[in-house]
């Protein structure tokens, strides 16, 4: 299935979602001309799982996506809903055409190169690597990763020794298959996100004793996404390095993180696709975008860092940018 027609989901919302998804889009049609699967922005409906309407009804934002060829997806949320919205990336799944491959980004992404010459190969799905080890953190009486990997691999009757890097030491983070849920991909959506569904309830609502003292909130997408690749045939190596989460795409994640870190390629591509009227006058409705792209406060975070030479931890960048009294959300 290398190099076949493929669609894009992302998951758009009521609030800072419904924004990204259209600098999304935009960053989509211009820097990826040669693209011609669908853009879908899956929208969840109104329902009992859901507290108040999580839709999009600005209808300027909505006309925005249409005038960029991105259709609007509903979806119902029967699993998840308010009480874990991550799990809208995978519910959504559920919603787009089987047996047609699909990537799936987080909407706090651009893209930045033509997204139809990476080299997929959707028989063996994988995700992002650009990834921190944020899960499990092993408590001093264990088990350790190695013991904790190993429970939700047999849970789910998946080989735990063929998904390890031996390449790493035994006990440190990077031996053990894990991924960012920032983008993902696969050939069916409808059988990657059954089985994404079944392995998160599963483990959710009964979790293999080794996961006491675990959270899993907000990381029950991550925990669970390295089984369900690995389950398809997946893998850490199946993308070359160099295209999503390089020069094709960028998970900036928060305005000031993007300023303060990414480079000078993605500030360019925010400001181009950020800059006609049609689309200044709707992203103008979100604070964020209005303070940091419109009105200059993304290039005075930018001028607190030097990119070749960044702090080591997030938070450190974080910290730096609060103090300067500039950080947003």
């Amino acid at each position: 299935m290398a190099n076949a027609p493929f669609n894009v989901m992302i998951v758009g919302q009521a609030g800072r979602l419904q924004y990204e998804a259209l600098l999304f889009a935009a960053s989509l049609r211009r820097c990826s001309p040669g693209f011609t699967g669908r853009l879908l922005v899956a929208v969840p409906q109104p329902g009992p799982l859901w507290d108040k309407d999580a839709g999009i009804r600005n209808q300027d934002v909505l006309q925005a996506l249409a005038d960029l060829d991105a259709e609007i997806l509903p979806f119902e949320s029967q699993v998840f809903g308010a009480a874990y919205p991550y799990g809208n990336k995978i519910e959504a799944l559920l919603a787009l055409p089987e047996g047609e491959p699909f990537v799936f980004f987080d909407t706090d992404t651009l893209i930045t190169g033509e997204l139809a010459e990476v080299p997929f190969d959707f028989s063996r799905p994988s995700a992002s690597l650009r990834v921190e080890g944020t899960w499990p953190k092993p408590t001093l009486y264990g088990p350790g990763y190695a013991g904790i990997w190993r429970a939700l691999y047999d849970r789910f009757g998946l080989d735990f020794q063929s998904s390890l890097d031996i390449s790493q030491p035994d006990e440190y983070w990077k031996r053990y298959l894990y991924f960012n849920a920032g983008f993902f991909y696969g050939a069916c959506p409808q059988a990657f996100g059954k089985r994404f569904l079944d392995f998160a309830q599963s483990v959710r609502n009964d979790p293999p004793p080794e996961l006491v003292g675990q959270s899993l909130d907000p990381w029950l997408d991550q925990v669970v996404l390295p089984l369900v690749i690995h389950s398809f045939g997946g893998g850490r190596d199946a993308l070359p390095a160099g295209y999503l989460d390089g020069g094709v795409s960028c998970h900036y994640r928060l305005f000031p993180l993007l300023y303060a870190r990414e480079s000078d390629r993605v500030v360019e591509v925010l400001h181009e696709v950020a800059a006609p009227n049609r689309i200044k006058k709707v992203l103008k409705g979100y604070e964020p975008i209005k303070r940091m792209v419109y009105q200059g406060r993304g290039e005075k975070v930018r001028a607190l860092f030097d990119r070749e030479n960044l702090p080591r931890r997030e938070q450190a960048i974080r910290n730096r940018i609060k103090s300067e009294g500039f950080w947003m959300r």
